[in-house]
């Protein structure tokens, strides 16, 4: 069975005191609303997957990683089985809601996300999974 590594970011900010999480829309319907996430490359670990992953696909570059906080097994619809790593990280200086096109190239080329903040884990409806650890940052 092909086994994919996977490298999921909650990035966080704290806001008038209260914790945001950034998400965004994916301008394909079906995609829906997400968290950052990407698959994890030949050459590097989980760590500096999801650095590389925030980088390229928010645009950020004030952030820092604040650590492992689940790893699990998830079939992914196409059978695929995806080894996922999620990790909570904190951001600075970040705007309230942006636009951003994705640099790592693929099947995100030419795309743009549009990015903003939740306040709690029942704000919006994140897809296929996304949310699953959604609860522990705002528990945290």
């Amino acid at each position: 069975m092909l086994m994919i590594k996977k490298a999921y970011g909650y990035v966080t900010r704290i806001k008038n005191g209260k914790t945001e999480v950034l998400v965004f829309r994916h301008p394909i319907t079906e995609a829906g609303i997400q968290i950052s996430k990407g698959t994890v490359e030949h050459h590097e670990n989980t760590y500096e997957a999801v650095i590389r992953e925030i980088k390229e696909e928010t645009g950020l570059e004030s952030f820092q990683v604040e650590g492992l906080i689940a790893e699990d097994f998830w079939e992914n619809a196409d059978g695929a089985m995806h080894h996922r790593f999620f990790y909570k990280l904190r951001a600075w200086n970040a705007p309230d809601e942006w636009d951003h096109q994705p640099t790592g190239g693929g099947e995100e080329a030419g795309l743009i996300f549009h990015f903003f903040w939740v306040s709690s884990p029942h704000e919006v409806e994140l897809i296929n999974g996304h949310g699953d650890y959604l609860n522990l940052i705002f528990s945290l």
